[in-house]
């Protein structure tokens, strides 16, 4: 038998309870209110947006960071430049630590540092403090 809180088709076939009906058939039904397909793509949109902003944000500071690595390699390589045409009258060891100097446009490789001149300083200007490394380039321990 086919109770009255069932629906039924109309030829009189079950379907299924009634509160199961995605339509409302009585006063006490939920409320069904229709899809503002507008506002829902708006939202997607704005959301869409500020996931590619957070993005786009993160890529920025990891190409400035790279940017900011990509001028260092090049202010070493100029260093190493200037040294390797330097007046250079010994053989400089990988770890030491040596100083370079410019005077009158050509530059000269110290091992004595810029405070350690005492009175007579004459060799130049103080340009840097570097360390010969493994592959032959200069670290920049100190820039003047």
């Amino acid at each position: 038998m086919i109770e009255e809180n069932n629906l039924v088709n109309e030829d009189g076939s079950y379907i299924g309870p009634a509160n199961l009906s995605p339509i409302p058939l009585s006063v006490g039904s939920p409320i069904i209110k229709a899809e503002d397909k507008g506002k829902l793509r708006a939202n997607a949109v704005e959301a869409m947006h500020h996931y590619a902003n957070q993005e786009m944000a993160l890529l920025k500071k990891q190409a400035d960071l790279i940017m900011e690595q990509v001028r260092e390699i090049e202010n070493r390589l100029k260093v190493s430049e200037n040294i390797y045409t330097s007046d250079m009258r010994f053989q400089p060891v990988i770890g030491q630590v040596y100083h370079l100097y410019e005077k009158d446009d050509h530059f000269k490789l110290s091992i004595i540092g810029p405070t350690e001149w005492g009175r007579s300083k004459t060799v130049g200007n103080y340009v840097a403090s570097v360390k010969l490394l493994g592959d032959h380039s200069w670290d920049i321990i100190n820039k003047a």
